[in-house]
């Protein structure tokens, strides 16, 4: 990414300074929930970590057998690694696979084991889930030689482009297409529903509605396609997919073995469009962060979806609310701020008199706040209505909004964006328009400087201030249920217009409450950065 940029807007510092400690103090109470809780999809992902993958022959993964019969005969208060190797250390199998082979017929004794058998037990998972870590560890080590050999893309910000056929197979020319035709990330659009999927589909596939399904083998033959077209291009091309849903830790796990770069990774985003269970995804999406820190992969937020169900100008400041929980959670797992691709979109209603003055006020405002993420723009795509000659213009003016304001990541918007799916010749025009801007205005940002009384900064720092105030009311909150303040906003509508209490959703029944002695050496040696 490229230096940091000047500050343009006269923000006042004390007011950022108050943003981000009323982030801190909505933020800890639920991080403090997520430490104290585990997930099915937290304890399969450590399995996943330690070499455990396959599925049977009804596509049921073995992570899902093994955790369920653990579950089933002595519970995940304590984690699934402890009663998992002492049954290997017992001899019930001669590995891991065999055992989830047998458990998965009810044929395998689980136990908690105690004194020395505790420890040794303990430090024989410790061992297998270490070998995973340094996978990733070593996929990390190859993208930093890649992008060294290869080189990064010669300017920001990075053309995001979607592929989506749900045929892995027709997916991957289409990628290599793109990154010719001047695509630097690739994303791969999950095939839609799996997100409610509590499982991790096995192998390669071809049968994906509306995107792709993400496996551990579909990331690996498009990382292998992208890597090929890298070193033609003579540019280290970025892959993306979603780590987000029911099984947020586990597409997090198989990404960093797999080597991708970027995964789409909101706090909030399962619980407010997917009604996903809030302490689920809390609990999931610390984990996944932690993957993510650890393997140097650029995490992706999902605040320009809120503009799609509530108003871009109304809702303004919940963005910005968001942004600064996002921030505060990865921080808090482990992230750094290159990581920190934090979302906001073009979505002001194109009627609105000074809408193209209101999305720069947006726009820079998020870049001052945040100015060494690599934030992700977004195209319009709420008022887009068909006439692809006025939707082309909206995509224009978009992509000079992510030029004069020093965006980091670009998704590329198409004319028939949200009204039919795209052909490609609306990639290939839609790709002509974002190389125009950004050939013809990509410096504007030295440029453009909004007067300080004017409607940019007045409206930026009015958003800001309305932020504070949002998050006051939040961090004050009492609630009747006992549930963190953070928790209780979420259930209000306070996001997105969508209420989510924290006693409902799916996936709750996929938590537990850890007891004492809970181990998972994965948490551990992520929290530790230990590789051993």
């Amino acid at each position: 990414m490229s230096p940091r940029r000047p500050a343009l807007l006269e923000l006042d510092p004390a007011v950022v300074r108050r943003a981000r400690t009323l982030a801190r103090k909505a933020g800890k109470p639920v991080v403090d929930l997520a430490r104290s809780h585990t997930t099915v999809s937290v304890e399969r992902a450590t399995l996943r970590l330690a070499g455990l993958a396959g599925a049977d022959h009804e596509n049921v993964p073995w992570v899902n057998h093994l955790v369920d019969a653990v579950r089933g005969s002595v519970g995940l208060e304590h984690g699934v690694t402890t009663p998992v190797w002492d049954a290997l250390r017992r001899g019930e199998a001669p590995d891991l696979l065999t055992l989830a082979q047998k458990a998965s017929s009810g044929s395998v004794t689980f136990r908690l084991p105690e004194g020395r058998d505790l420890t040794g037990t303990r430090r024989a998972a410790r061992t297998a889930v270490a070998k995973g870590l340094r996978t990733v560890d070593r996929q990390r080590a190859a993208r930093d030689r890649l992008i060294n050999k290869h080189g990064d893309p010669k300017r920001t910000p990075w053309i995001y482009l979607i592929v989506a056929t749900g045929d892995i197979h027709e997916d991957i020319p289409q990628a290599q297409a793109a990154a010719r035709e001047g695509a630097d990330v690739i994303a791969v659009i999950r095939s839609t529903g799996q997100s409610l999927l509590d499982f991790v589909p096995e192998g390669a596939t071809r049968e994906g509605y509306a995107g792709t399904y993400a496996t551990q083998e579909n990331f690996r033959l498009m990382r292998a396609a992208l890597d090929e077209t890298s070193r033609e291009l003579g540019r280290y091309v970025r892959l993306t997919n979603y780590a987000s849903g029911l099984c947020m830790p586990e597409i997090a796990a198989l990404a960093g073995l797999e080597r991708l770069d970027m995964m789409l990774n909101d706090s909030m985003y399962g619980i407010l469009f997917r009604d996903i269970n809030p302490i689920r995804t809390f609990v999931d999406q610390r984990f996944s962060r932690q993957v993510h820190a650890r393997a140097g992969i650029i995490i992706n937020t999902g605040e320009d979806n809120y503009l799609t169900t509530a108003d871009a100008i109304e809702a303004a400041h919940t963005v910005t609310v968001s942004q600064l929980l996002n921030e505060y959670f990865a921080k808090e797992a482990g992230l750094e701020d290159w990581q920190l691709g934090l979302g906001h979109a073009f979505e002001i209603n194109p009627e609105v008199p000074d809408s193209f003055r209101l999305e720069l006020a947006h726009a820079l405002l998020a870049r001052q706040l945040f100015p060494d993420a690599p934030l992700k723009w977004m195209p319009p795509t709420k008022h887009m209505t068909g006439d692809v000659f006025r939707g082309y213009l909206l995509d224009g003016f978009f992509n000079l909004v992510g030029a004069m304001t020093g965006q980091g990541i670009l998704l590329v918007g198409m004319m028939t964006e949200a009204v039919v799916t795209p052909w490609l010749s609306d990639r290939d025009l839609a790709l002509q328009n974002v190389r125009y801007v950004l050939d013809a205005a990509g410096g504007l940002t030295e440029d453009f400087h909004p007067p300080r009384d004017g409607l940019i900064q007045t409206r930026a720092r009015q958003v800001l201030g309305e932020a504070v105030d949002l998050l006051e009311a939040i961090v004050s909150d009492s609630d009747t249920a006992g549930d963190p303040p953070l928790l209780a906003a979420i259930a209000d509508g306070t996001f997105g217009s969508m209420k989510r209490p924290a006693s409902k959703g799916k996936g709750l029944d996929g938590v537990v409450r850890k007891a004492e002695g809970y181990d998972n050496p994965a948490t551990t040696m992520l929290e530790e950065g230990a590789t051993r």
